[in-house]
């Protein structure tokens, strides 16, 4: 398959990245220090029409191409995983209704989504649900022309600020997970409240919430698809929203190679540069090959979903899975090749590193992508 970006997607990473390094870059150590959510960041990609990546010209968007998002993802985590995370998440919220929405509800909420007019969260994991989504308890109870919704979900990104949810619960708890079906959820729903999950290890200026349901009524026109069908689209959400992670882990291990190759080529040790040793050179090698094989499954899976070809389960989860271990071993080396100045906040691959650590467990932990694989290879 061609990996090779189209002239369109060229000039797409080429805007992004000057505007991450210009705008978004010098707002990432406060962006971390302060745990605050980055709300001009927010206004800074409406107004580059940047949360239309995910999304089909029909509904307001730029096209749709997961290879163009990931490309975007990339750049932006290059210098804040954070901020990237923002346009990952408006596509993971996205895609359920793209995928399950009836033509009615695409128009009626994609194009706020496309234009950044309300973030958008997706609500699966709970406290007892979390690798095993079919295990969930939150239940939603048809009442006449509504559903009711009781339950609690934990770990939502953006599930503090989204102005709308999409939510997943048990329909009829005799099915298992056909039991499960999927709703659109106003954010300022009465019986519905937020507990923001604070002091996280990284990602810190992302909002993470847990979501309580407390007899929350939602209308029955606000369902995905059939009564019993969320829980496969949850999972074909996932295929399709994994390639975007895997970009975010992508971004995080460039942006520490960049910064160890920088630093190798200044920092003096016995009268010249570290680099210049064979010891730094093999690791920085190491480092980049990481990286750049990284990349290659990344945009692999992203250009098999654009292209509709078969496979995506297995080419998403080895490129979330590659990725996300290339971003903790390469951060890591970077911080070693930095060594004292790599241990404290004023340089960034301390943040970076811890940052790569949740591209390992969110979407899917390492250890779920392989049995994902395993699961594909053994059919």
């Amino acid at each position: 398959m061609d990996l090779r970006l189209s002239e369109e997607q060229a000039a797409v990473q080429a805007s992004v990245r000057e505007l991450a390094q210009s705008r978004v870059a010098p707002r990432a150590a406060e962006i971390d220090r302060t745990a605050t959510f980055p709300r001009d960041i927010v206004e800074l990609f409406r107004a580059h029409d940047l949360f239309g990546l995910p999304f089909p010209s029909a509904y307001g968007g730029l096209g749709g191409s997961a290879l163009t998002l990931a490309v975007a993802i990339e750049e932006v985590a290059r210098v804040c995983a954070t901020s990237s995370l923002l346009l990952a998440v408006q596509a993971l919220g996205g895609y359920p209704i793209l995928l399950a929405g009836s033509e009615a509800q695409r128009q009626r909420y994609l194009p706020d989504l496309a234009s950044g007019a309300r973030l958008v969260a997706y609500a699966l994991s709970e406290p007892d649900a979390g690798s095993d989504p079919g295990g969930m308890r939150t239940r939603a109870v048809r009442d006449g022309e509504d559903y009711v919704l009781s339950g609690t979900k934990t770990w939502i990104t953006n599930g503090g600020v989204a102005e709308l949810l999409v939510v997943f619960a048990v329909t009829d708890p005799t099915q298992g997970s056909r039991g499960i079906s999927a709703f659109v959820v106003d954010g300022d729903s009465r019986g519905l409240t937020r507990n923001e999950i604070g002091d996280k290890m990284g990602i810190r200026g992302s909002s993470t919430a847990e979501l309580v349901f407390d007899g929350c009524r939602v209308p029955a026109a606000n369902r995905l698809g059939a009564e019993g069908s969320g829980f496969s689209t949850a999972l074909a959400v996932l295929d399709r929203s994994r390639p975007g992670v895997a970009a975010q882990a992508l971004g995080i291990a460039q942006g520490a190679l960049d910064h160890a190759v920088r630093y190798a080529g200044e920092r003096q040790q016995f009268g010249r540069a570290i680099a210049e040793f064979q010891g730094v050179q093999f690791m920085l090698a190491d480092m980049a090959t990481q990286v750049e094989a990284a990349r290659a499954l990344v945009y692999r899976a992203a250009a098999m979903i654009d292209a509709g070809a078969e496979g995506v389960t297995s080419a998403a989860a080895m490129a979330k899975l590659f990725a996300g271990d290339t971003a903790m071993r390469v951060t890591t080396d970077a911080v070693q090749v930095l060594g004292g100045y790599g241990y404290i906040r004023e340089f960034p691959v301390e943040r970076m590193m811890r940052d790569a650590k949740i591209t390992q467990i969110y979407e899917g932990t390492q250890q779920i992508q392989r049995v994902v694989i395993a699961r594909q290879l053994l059919r």
